[in-house]
C-alpha cells in the first residue's frame, strides 16, 4: 500500500510507533517504516539491544539519530533478540535507503507470537485511516 509518499508492504505487521514485523520462520523480523525513515531524514546512528537479550512488546529496544532527531526504538513483539543487523551499524543509511530489505534491525525469537501480532495493525482501511492522521500531525510538529 502507498499512502502519498509513502511505502508500506502488505504482508507486514505495524507498530504504532512506526515499527514494523514480519515473521520468518519462527522469527519475527523488525525495522522501521518507510515513513519513520523519511520522517528523521538521514540516519546517523542506531544502537540495538544485543543478541540474546530480553524485549518487551511496546517497550523500547534501542534508539535512532539523524540530524536533526533522537528516537526510541519500540518492539512490535516480545522474545529474545537472536540477530542483530550488524550492517547498519557500519552504515545506517540502509535504513534510509531499503527500510523493509537491507535496513532490518534486528530479529525476535517471540515468546508468544499469536497474542503480540493481535495488537499489531495491518494494511487495511484501520490502518490507512491512522497513518494518514499520523503524517498530518507529524508533518505539522516539523512545520513548527
Amino acid at each position: 500500500m502507498q499512502i502519498d509518499e509513502y511505502i508500506f508492504p502488505d504482508k507486514l505487521y505495524y507498530h504504532k510507533e512506526h515499527c514494523w514485523a514480519g515473521v520468518e520462520n519462527n522469527l519475527v523480523v523488525v525495522g522501521i517504516t518507510d515513513f519513520s525513515q523519511k520522517m528523521a531524514g538521514t540516519i546517523k546512528r542506531i544502537v540495538t539491544l544485543e543478541e540474546e537479550d530480553e524485549v518487551k512488546q511496546d517497550k523500547p529496544f534501542g534508539t535512532m539519530s539523524s540530524g536533526k532527531w533522537t528516537g526510541k526504538l519500540y518492539a512490535p513483539v516480545s522474545g529474545e533478540i537472536t540477530e542483530v543487523n550488524e550492517d547498519i551499524e557500519d552504515d545506517p543509511k540502509l535504513c534510509n535507503e531499503d527500510p523493509y530489505g537491507k535496513g532490518w534491525l534486528i530479529k525476535i525469537s517471540p515468546g508468544n507470537l499469536d497474542a503480540d501480532l493481535s495488537k499489531l495493525m495491518k494494511i487495511g482501511p484501520e490502518f490507512a485511516t491512522w497513518i494518514k492522521k499520523e503524517i498530518v500531525e507529524k508533518k505539522a510538529l516539523i512545520k513548527k
